[in-house]
């Protein structure tokens, strides 16, 4: 007899069981599934990056610490700011 799995959809946020509310628990497991997978590191490009406290990341291979958002390494404002400084260079060439 196969036993189901009962953490399929919830992922890490099925810890929580029945408390919080599934919109709660849905929110919690997309934070947690994109902050604890690897990063591509922005110095050497492997994909080694892991957080190592709240805005702090790290890349296991060359060991660059950066800052960065409080669950991912890249923030929308970031992309934001390099899009907008890459269009001031181009204009200016």
């Amino acid at each position: 007899m196969i036993m189901s799995r009962r953490t399929k959809k919830l992922g890490p946020a099925a810890r929580f069981g029945p408390r919080y509310g599934l919109r709660i628990r849905n929110l919690v497991r997309d934070i947690e599934v994109i902050q604890k997978q690897w990063h591509k590191c922005p110095n050497c490009g492997a994909r080694r990056v892991k957080r190592i406290s709240s805005g702090i990341w790290q890349c296991r291979k060359c060991g660059y610490k950066f800052a960065g958002g409080m669950y991912f390494p890249r923030t929308q404002l970031r992309d934001m700011v390099e899009t907008a400084l890459e269009t001031v260079k181009s204009k200016t060439r």
